[in-house]
């Protein structure tokens, strides 16, 4: 029986307005079987960072949407990625008193490690230096989350490697946010992904969905380095790697614990897993040996950056951040750096939803929020078309002008307006029009096994042509030497990619819907934590 973590929300009833202080992880989702990355790239060295790009994902966000620093972060990574290790690597001095609850020390001196811990303090040194001032704003949450869930706090470092703790980070396979999770994990965690919201990018609740994700791939490996593995190649790949090392390793492979986190660095001497999970756990070591001790490293982390606010109201559906900015003496662009999940900048048209507010607000921004007339605080007007409205008819009796109902409507860019649908009208004068547009469906590209089952009299290479690879390709991916036969109902496996169009429902199949619960008195919203993860490849 899996244990289960049910997350409250302490909150305070102010007029009508309920105040949440504090967020903390909701019920468990199910067993996850998928990655919380994206799949790797041919290279020879191809870390995951690298692959972090300005690339848009569900939440419909333009170029110039895009927080500018992210520019330099995927040009960081994308320098990573190019980087190849030279013949001799470098031996830096790791010499430390510090102390780690990952087992940074037995693995320092790993060739892959020195490579990487060079990187960072040379070409990677000027980006490295602000992913570590950038961590500082939510390290002590999520150390507190990792030791809630019995797993190390230096799990905290994974980020470094995934985003450089950017909730804007995106990758070209639509890996989303600080812990960089695909759709597929993230909905089955209970993260909400659809045109309004993306809770991928919400750094708490995200954060809790990595300690819940990543505590299940260590209860399902024995050792932290797989499941960091796992995390970034998928629990079935590493899982069948190990398999597959154990049956088919050498003697010295035999010896080795396959629960053990050496089990990892036996691993990826192997064909098993990729090259960019071969080098993901060195990356994390590396990271975490200069973020314990940066000063010796050459990085100044000495500037306080306050922790990340988990103070928030909940508001009605259809509420704008520009009228919780002015209500919070803030700017638009404050709450949009606490709400980046709010891809719109509006909450969710469907339900109440708790906007976070600049620590120490909540109070007075839920008071003044009660006291706000309920006609004026919606920058989205909800409306059912009636048989006959048009487009242009509605902008009249609105306000607002029939372009941006189109564009905040994919339903309303036809011809005519279909009885029954539901628009949401634009009624905000000061959300940007660019942000409040209904983004088309996101196009990607995913991988699918197919089996093929060898006919009689057929050769190799009559099968990798029915299948549509090269003969080197079925080959590797089988694992079949140049003199291998193939008898007749052998079943061989081929990689395929496939495009497909990613949906939106507003809520994971498996996720319990949202409940009331009361707690000494006052009324506290149960949310769902997200989690990470994409497919299992």
């Amino acid at each position: 029986m899996r244990r289960s973590l049910t997350g409250l929300l302490t909150c305070l009833a102010a007029c009508g307005g309920r105040v949440v202080m504090t967020e903390q992880p909701a019920a468990r989702a199910p067993e996850p079987v998928a990655s919380a990355t994206q799949p790797s790239v041919p290279a020879a060295i191809a870390p995951v960072t690298a692959r972090l790009a300005l690339a848009v994902d569900t939440g419909a966000r333009s170029a110039d949407q895009v927080n500018p620093d992210s520019a330099a972060d995927a040009a960081a990574l994308d320098s990573l990625a190019k980087a190849q290790p030279s013949a001799s690597l470098p031996e830096l001095p790791i010499e430390s008193k510090a102390t780690w609850d990952l087992n940074v020390a037995d693995f320092a001196n790993q060739p892959r490690v020195q490579y990487y811990l060079d990187y960072f303090v040379g070409r990677g040194r000027d980006r490295f230096q602000i992913w570590l001032e950038r961590m500082g704003r939510y390290e002590s949450y999520a150390r507190a989350q990792f030791a809630a869930h019995k797993l190390p706090g230096d799990f905290v470092y994974l980020a470094l490697i995934e985003s450089g703790f950017s909730s804007e980070a995106v990758s070209r396979t639509h890996a989303v946010g600080i812990w960089q999770f695909m759709a597929e994990t993230g909905k089955l965690y209970g993260l909400r992904i659809d045109s309004w919201l993306d809770e991928r990018r919400d750094p708490i609740k995200a954060t809790d969905a990595a300690a819940r994700h990543l505590e299940d791939l260590t209860q399902r490996f024995g050792s932290h380095y797989l499941a960091a593995a796992a995390y970034n190649a998928g629990a079935g790949r590493v899982g069948r790697g190990l398999v597959r090392m154990s049956s088919h390793g050498s003697s010295e492979q035999d010896s080795v614990d396959v629960t053990s986190d050496e089990a990892f660095f036996s691993l990826a001497d192997t064909r098993t897993i990729r090259d960019e999970t071969k080098n993901y756990v060195p990356q994390l070591i590396a990271a975490a040996i200069i973020a314990k001790e940066p000063a010796k490293y050459g990085f100044d982390v000495s500037r306080h950056v306050p922790p990340f606010s988990r103070d928030s109201v909940v508001v009605d559906g259809g509420t704008g951040l520009d009228l919780i900015a002015r209500l919070a003496d803030t700017t638009l662009d404050a709450l949009r750096d606490l709400n980046p999940h709010l891809l719109r900048l509006v909450t969710p048209p469907d339900q109440r939803y708790a906007v976070r507010v600049p620590t120490g607000t909540a109070e007075r921004v839920a008071s003044a929020y009660t006291a706000t007339p309920p006609d004026e605080r919606h920058a989205i007007a909800t409306h059912q078309v009636q048989r006959g409205e048009t487009v242009v008819a509605l902008a009249r009796r609105y306000g607002a002008s029939a372009d941006l109902i189109r564009d905040a409507n994919r339903a309303a860019r036809g011809k005519a307006l279909a009885p029954g649908t539901t628009l949401y009208i634009p009624v905000s004068t000061t959300i940007p029009a660019s942000f409040l547009r209904e983004p088309e469906p996101t196009r990607m590209t995913r991988t699918v096994t197919r089996t093929y089952v060898v006919r009689a009299g057929e050769g190799i290479t009559a099968v990798a042509r029915r299948a549509g690879v090269s003969v080197a390709t079925l080959r590797s991916e089988n694992h079949l030497g140049v003199n291998a036969r193939l008898g007749a109902g052998r079943r061989l496996t081929v990689r395929h990619t496939v495009n497909v169009v990613a949906r939106h429902p507003h809520r994971s199949r498996s996720a319990p819907p949202r409940a009331p619960v009361h707690v000494s008195g006052a009324t506290a919203v149960r949310t769902q934590a997200p989690a990470g993860g994409g497919t299992d490849r």
